[in-house]
């Protein structure tokens, strides 16, 4: 079988629904809180549900079976303020899986973040030797968090400690696409404002407070969860493959561009207005990214990533506009 930390959330549940589809025996780790998360997963066969404070006790039951962990689990919303909570989710679970999946000898691929780049002064690229990493400096609690494992990882690859067979880190750049309804204000723009925009109402952008970048001229590497899921379900396939890979398209596009796309999705006339980016999140804002797909083509994925346009239209058509939204 095969373990999905966060199985119930966005990228998680795109993960149980391909497994599953594959015929895949597929264990979810997660709280399913009030919302409607559970229909993200209820379409598709799922041996188990647990929640994580039970997971110490299951793997001790059950993990003989366990063929990989995929950790998607984390709170993560960059504009969360209890670092605590984001230690006990984000890092010590993590920490805790990376040590049961060495010691029983089990595949790990957790997700890592572009938030780990911060500002992007260093640039994007995934160098994960100690002093690459070194040099980062998150905006947020979220981004540290991320960065907290990728350094440790990196420690104990120079030390030359244990490893599980397998471990991958992920660091994924702007994901868009089915089952994100539940994330509220971290949802994309595309799912924030397509109802709106179907109503007549315009699209909303943020101001730019940079004079290097016009209003919703700022750029951001948006990658359709498809594409994500793709790159899972290939390194699932290929155990000889390990290390910390970015993961978004290589080609940064702007927000701008995310508009057409969804105005051209639903053959609507554009209607963009700008509006004040909260005061709170202004001096944490990214103004541009992308990933540096260098590494992840050198270890043998060759498949293309879906194009901004046709992925932003493949989700208008066949799950915000249509009657079961859900992947």
């Amino acid at each position: 079988m095969i373990l999905v930390t966060g199985g119930s959330g966005f990228i998680g549940s795109n993960i149980v629904a391909a497994l599953s589809d594959a015929g895949r025996d597929v264990v979810i780790c997660d709280w399913l809180h009030q919302d409607d998360r559970w229909r993200n997963i209820a379409a598709h066969g799922v041996s188990d549900i647990i929640v994580p404070e039970t997971l110490p006790a299951w793997l001790k039951q059950a993990g003989d079976r366990v063929e990989a962990v995929i950790h998607m689990g984390a709170i993560s919303a960059t504009t969360e303020t209890d670092v605590d909570a984001i230690v006990r989710n984000n890092i010590r679970l993590t920490i805790d899986l990376w040590d049961w999946c060495t010691t029983t000898g089990v595949p790990l691929i957790y997700a890592s973040s572009a938030a780990t780049y911060g500002e992007g002064t260093q640039g994007f690229d995934d160098d994960a030797s100690e002093p690459a990493l070194a040099r980062l400096r998150p905006l947020n609690a979220y981004g540290w968090s991320k960065h907290f494992i990728d350094r440790r990882i990196a420690a104990i690859l120079a030390a030359g400690g244990r490893t599980p067979p397998q471990w991958v880190g992920l660091k994924f750049f702007n994901v868009y696409g089915p089952n994100e309804y539940h994330k509220g204000s971290m949802k994309s723009v595309v799912a924030q404002n397509c109802a709106r925009v179907v109503q007549g109402e315009p699209l909303r952008l943020f101001h730019s407070y940079r004079p290097d970048y016009a209003d919703g001229g700022q750029t951001r590497d948006f990658v359709y969860v498809r594409d994500c899921v793709d790159v899972i379900l290939w390194l699932l396939s290929r155990p000889d493959v390990s290390g910390l890979f970015n993961l978004g398209t290589g080609h940064a596009r702007s927000w701008l561009d995310l508009g057409r796309a969804l105005f051209a999705a639903l053959n609507q006339k554009e209607r963009i207005e700008f509006i004040d980016m909260p005061e709170q999140i202004r001096p944490r804002y990214q103004y541009h990214t992308e990933a540096a797909m260098t590494r992840l083509r050198a270890a043998g994925y060759a498949a293309p990533f879906t194009a901004l346009e046709d992925g932003v239209h493949d989700y208008v058509v066949n799950y915000l506009t249509a009657p079961d939204p859900y992947r």
